[in-house]
């Protein structure tokens, strides 16, 4: 089974990869802002506590996305792999999901990684806010709050995978095709 990761910061077209990524190499697309949002729409007790967090711009407590991962590794079959989009985001869930995969004798098969500059994430971020109506996307000061929180908090998973020779990054101010093109030729 193949595990790989699509990493980079908000707004680098993560989302838009991802559906052509799965389609062309048969893999289940886990995102996790899909699947909080699925909660917080549903309105459980989780999806209540994620928006209050989400809307802060803050993330969503560890083992509660590494549950959600874990329940579609065990419910997804008939796929080649798994596209995580959106995990691991930090150090502690990187560990996680390698311990996670260890227990099955997996591991993650490659990093991909989108990279943009800051100023490119605001344009793109409060151009999705306007097309997709999606109200964690339209202040400014969370859009910048959630761009901190990328800098500090999963950046540092760059060097976590590159000493893993996973690491894979591509230049996301291309077009949609170019990006797309070089993600293909690294899967």
């Amino acid at each position: 089974m193949k595990y790989y990761i699509l990493f980079g910061p908000p707004g680098a077209g993560k989302g838009t990869q991802a559906t052509a990524m799965a389609e062309k190499f048969n893999l289940c697309h886990i995102s996790t802002g899909e699947l909080l949002r699925a909660e917080i729409k549903a309105g459980t007790e989780l999806g209540r506590q994620a928006a209050a967090l989400i809307n802060d711009g803050k993330l969503v407590p560890d083992r509660v996305v590494e549950a959600m991962i874990a329940g579609k590794f065990n419910s997804v079959k008939d796929v080649d792999g798994f596209l995580l989009d959106g995990f691991p985001r930090t150090l502690d869930q990187a560990e996680a999901l390698d311990e996670m995969l260890e227990e099955e004798g997996e591991e993650v098969t490659a990093v991909v990684s989108i990279m943009i500059p800051d100023e490119t994430i605001v344009r793109r971020i409060q151009g999705r806010a306007a097309i997709e109506g999606r109200a964690d996307d339209a202040d400014l000061s969370v859009i910048e709050h959630r761009i901190e929180t990328y800098h500090a908090q999963t950046e540092p998973l760059i060097a976590y995978y590159q000493a893993q020779d996973k690491y894979r990054q591509v230049d996301g101010t291309g077009t949609v095709e170019q990006v797309r093109e070089e993600i293909f030729k690294i899967l």
